[in-house]
């Protein structure tokens, strides 16, 4: 973890995403209250997490921005201390696994580009507890966007996640007691200049310093390995915003 820890120190984002896709996501929320408590679950350093208050700054609304890596909370509040956003938003240390609110607490959980540590349909399922009647869950996830996705492009995700079609995870959210409201797919720069990119220059920076330590050689060919894989089949899978409601 330590090295995993020294690829993603200081990265803008802890997964593809960007600011213009968040500001789109929330566009759907059409009935979200003025005075709604919002969960930012797997905040990381919080780019989401900001643009959500920015946002939402003429509203008495409440960001709870949760993260089991205290850097990460640490940098949110100094950022929101900068952006004059300390009374909107409050970090909380704390496990998506086993999150310690009361049910029906929030009026929308925000998983951007996380709920893959947890897993999709445990995650829809499980945060549902924790959403008011008519709530919203808006998550990221990556996300097959055609059936004849090339088999090293397969056999390489089958190491790594479950990569599931979108449909599936329509279905998915169906079957665990949300409306739809809406989905889209991020766009390709999304992965890269947030997030890869920054990660692609780290890793670069590592190569030397690392280079008799085999484990961490490992973690850093797995991640460039991860970056030219992206690179090299980007119209087969992305980063999908699935914007969903408990129903009524």
């Amino acid at each position: 973890m330590d090295i995993f820890y020294e690829i993603h120190k200081d990265l803008p984002r802890e997964g593809p995403g960007d600011n213009a896709s968040t500001r789109k996501a929330l566009s759907y929320l059409k009935n979200l209250p003025k005075d709604a408590k919002i969960l930012d679950i797997g905040c990381g350093p919080g780019m989401q997490t900001l643009e959500l208050a920015k946002n939402l700054e003429s509203t008495s609304c409440k960001i709870i921005a949760l993260d089991n890596h205290e850097p990460f909370l640490k940098v949110v509040d100094e950022k929101a201390k900068k952006e004059n956003l300390s009374e909107k938003i409050q970090t909380h240390y704390g496990s998506m696994f086993s999150l310690e609110f009361e049910d029906e607490s929030f009026d929308c959980i925000w998983a951007e580009g996380s709920i893959y540590i947890i897993g999709f349909k445990r995650g829809i399922k499980e945060w549902k507890n924790f959403l008011k009647e008519g709530g919203y869950l808006v998550v990221s996830e990556i996300s097959w966007l055609k059936f004849d996705v090339p088999e090293e492009a397969k056999e390489f995700w089958s190491t790594k996640y479950p990569v599931k079609q979108i449909y599936e995870n329509l279905h998915d959210i169906k079957e665990s007691g949300y409306e739809i409201i809406e989905h889209f797919t991020l766009p390709s720069e999304s992965w890269r200049t947030d997030y890869y990119t920054p990660i692609e220059n780290r890793i670069t920076s590592l190569w030397d310093k690392y280079i008799n330590d085999q484990e961490a050689m490992n973690v850093l060919y797995d991640t460039q390995q991860e970056i030219n894989m992206f690179n090299k089949y980007s119209d087969y899978y992305g980063y999908v915003f699935y914007v969903m409601r408990v129903k009524n």
